[in-house]
């Protein structure tokens, strides 16, 4: 059965049958569900941040340690603790003459997630959630 959706006469936004108000702007959603309707991408156009998309994603999945990809989307605080518990994993693991070397794959682990969370997002979904709402981790 096909997912039924209702317009919001408001701001045009797509929303599920289910729902009694938008999601996107909250007004009061028409009780009758009209088929989805295709958003017009005028000149194939990408929004705004989309570019940094697949740096970002490469960047998670080659150095995701080192948190550059959290600085090129502009998230600061978050890279610097990536940073930041990837060389204390290092020290730790030279300290430890190498039995604190399996703490090192955390924070690289967490950049391969999120570089391939990054890379099968959708430009928009991508801009919605990582531009927009300035979501940080995964």
């Amino acid at each position: 059965m096909a997912t039924q959706y209702v317009t919001c006469p408001r701001c045009s936004a797509q929303n599920s049958s289910l729902n009694t108000t938008c999601m996107t702007c909250g007004s009061q959603l028409p009780i009758a569900p009209m088929p989805m309707q295709q958003m017009p991408n005028y000149g194939g156009a990408k929004p705004a941040g989309a570019d940094k998309k697949i740096l970002a994603g490469v960047l998670g999945i080659i150095l995701g340690g080192l948190g550059i990809h959290k600085f090129v989307l502009g998230y600061q605080q978050e890279g610097v603790i990536l940073l930041s518990v990837y060389l204390i994993s290092i020290v730790v693991a030279f300290v430890t003459c190498g039995i604190g070397t399996p703490l090192i794959f955390v924070p690289t682990v967490i950049g391969i997630i999120e570089g391939i969370i990054y890379l099968t997002k959708s430009d928009e979904e991508f801009v919605q959630t990582y531009i927009v709402n300035k979501k940080p981790w995964f």
